[in-house]
């Protein structure tokens, strides 16, 4: 077989092995999967707990507040697990997230007491919130290259979305067939089959991430240890947060808006909305893959922050304004795409700016975009049908973009001064100030 010029050299200097890589993805898949998973089922257990006295409004209310508090957990404990991570190391906090996010996936089909629901939902976030920023900067530690930093922060964000995608039809289609196979389980059967298999899931993820992870900080970097170590500007990192949490408020406002509005004001169907929350993540899934392809240079995707964040304001302030099914399907392409290029960027640059920091950053990164979720998601909620503004959260967030594009304006230039697009830049200009220094020598000796 032959290869294109320079591909084995590629592979070999990626830094990141192909089994660690994998855990790494699959880690992230399972805690998404574990989430999507329990959304369908939350208001049905709900419910049930309640009992018959309870009503729509208070169903309503405990699912949008279990969620938001699965959110805020991610929002406190994951800068935290990421400066951990720093310090002892990748693995130790990996297996920490995955072992306990498995016990509490196990233990929340059995629950009988909303208090237990809350206290659940507190510690599965909790859990969740040492897996990803660890499992990024992990990516972090070992990527011997910009290019093979930027792609397989890519995957992981990859992964993350298709365990969000699966999860919720997953969790239906098994909880169905659990209540028509095992109907002996009584009310807990829907739930135990779905949350015991990820609870599963997450504990043998567990156990090949303790084979395969590294226990430090490692690897050959080869591109990056030849740069000088430069600190990048004071308000660069802040800026680059701050549009984390943006584009996740303008994401949770979408969600919620969308499945509100496709069922109160244009009458879709359960299965015209699931199409329209498939097509958003299958768009994302693509330009993903498309901006962070080997026809993208990592450096060049700085100029995709800005006009990303005016299309996203633009899709947000046309979501209300589409009238029909198609017109819908047409807004909901053009804010996924958006903010689908717009996460893995960010994530990217991020990682590219935190150095030996990467816990830490990347935890900040994971608790501004959670906490974007949160409040987006409770704006889409609670502003739905306020008098006083019509389509008030899509207002609201469609400024909040636009803040967003304003702060980014500078961005380019900012993260240009801090990387250059030669990876060799650093190498030569080293070598350059070495013969200029010594040229009177040499000339004296001659």
């Amino acid at each position: 077989m032959t290869f294109p010029v320079g591909y084995l050299d590629r592979t070999k200097f990626t830094g990141v092995p192909v089994g660690t890589m994998a855990v790494l993805m699959l880690s992230v898949f399972t805690v998404s999967l574990g989430f999507g998973i329990v959304l369908p089922v939350l208001p049905f257990l709900i419910e049930r707990l309640l009992g018959p006295d309870g009503s729509t409004t208070q169903v309503s209310r405990a699912t949008g507040l279990l969620t938001g508090l699965y959110m805020l957990s991610l929002f406190l404990f994951a800068p935290v697990w990421g400066r951990i991570s720093d310090r002892y190391g990748r693995r130790t906090i990996l297996l920490v997230g995955l072992i306990g996010f498995s016990a509490t996936s196990m233990t929340f089909a059995f629950i009988e007491s909303l208090p237990a629901v809350y206290a659940e939902r507190l510690l599965s976030g909790l859990f969740a919130a040492a897996v990803t920023p660890v499992a990024l900067a992990a990516i972090g530690d070992l990527a011997a290259t910009e290019v093979a930093r930027a792609r397989r922060l890519t995957f992981v964000s990859l992964a993350g979305i298709s365990g969000f995608l699966l999860g919720p039809m997953l969790g239906v289609v098994i909880a169905r067939s659990a209540a028509a196979l095992f109907p002996v389980m009584g009310n807990a059967g829907p739930l135990v089959l779905p949350l015991a298999g990820t609870a599963g899931l997450a504990l043998l993820t567990a156990i090949a991430a303790m084979l395969t992870v590294p226990g430090k900080a490692g690897g050959a970097r080869p591109e990056q240890d030849r740069r000088p170590v430069l600190q990048p500007e004071k308000w660069l990192v802040p800026r680059l947060l701050a549009l984390a949490f943006i584009v996740s408020a303008g994401v949770g406002v979408f969600e919620v808006g969308l499945a509100l509005r496709g069922k109160q004001e244009l009458g879709l169907s359960p299965s015209q909305i699931a199409t329209m929350f498939t097509e958003c993540s299958l768009v994302m899934l693509i330009v993903q893959a498309i901006v962070f392809s080997p026809w993208v240079r990592p450096e060049t995707t700085r100029w995709f922050i800005v006009p990303a964040l005016a299309i996203l304001a633009g899709g947000l302030f046309l979501v209300p304004r589409a009238s029909d099914f198609n017109l819908m399907l047409a807004v909901i392409g053009a804010v996924a795409a958006s903010a689908g290029i717009l996460s893995p960027i960010l994530t990217y640059w991020i990682s590219s700016k935190a150095g030996k920091a990467q816990g830490a950053q990347l935890g900040k990164q994971t608790a501004a975009a959670s906490l974007g979720a949160a409040v987006g998601s409770a704006a889409g909620g609670l502003l739905f049908e306020v008098s006083w503004l019509p389509n008030a959260s899509f207002v609201l967030i469609t400024g909040l973009t636009v803040v967003g594009l304003l702060i980014s304006l500078a961005l380019p230039r900012m993260l240009v001064r801090r990387c250059s697009s030669d990876p060799d830049a650093g190498l030569k200009g080293n070598l350059e100030s070495t013969q200029f220094q010594h040229a009177p020598t040499l000339k004296k000796t001659s």
